[in-house]
């Protein structure tokens, strides 16, 4: 049939409309709860801690707050890669988390090293959102899957 059915014409682009709906409206969602995260547990902290025995400097973050961050960050991941592309999921925690800590740690670093901070958080929230996505899209599919079986 080279002509479609008169109750498909529109359909398409009826889909194709709710998806870039749900794409842009999941982004910006997701956005807002990525920053949301890093403020949680990493937003407030201000300060260095040293060591009075020693004189050894630590921080700005104690371990448990990165590890409280790194899975809550994995949590939310997870759920946006269930619900939306991995493809959107990683660029869009990734530029959220990223510019909420450099915007943070360039104002409060006289040293210039919070870029190389930076470029590391980058690349690890990219290849751990992209990981974390990817593998909860594929489990989203084998549940469908073995549901149509």
């Amino acid at each position: 049939m080279l002509i479609p059915p008169y109750d498909r014409v529109g359909k398409d682009e009826a889909v194709d409309m709710t998806t870039r709906t749900r794409g842009l409206l999941g982004g910006l969602i997701l956005a807002a709860v990525t920053v949301g995260v890093w403020w949680a547990w990493l937003g407030w902290e201000t300060g260095y801690a040293v060591n009075p025995e020693t004189g050894a400097t630590s921080g700005p973050y104690a371990a448990w707050q990165v590890v409280g961050c790194v899975l809550t960050l994995a949590l939310v991941a997870a759920v946006a890669g269930w619900w939306l592309s991995p493809w959107l999921v990683a660029p869009v925690m990734t530029a959220a988390f990223t510019i909420a800590w450099a915007r943070h740690a360039a104002s409060t670093d006289d040293t210039g090293l919070w870029a190389v901070g930076a470029a590391l958080v980058l690349v690890g929230t990219a290849v751990g959102t992209l990981v974390v996505s990817v593998g909860a899209r594929l489990v989203r599919r084998r549940r469908a899957g073995a549901r149509v079986s």
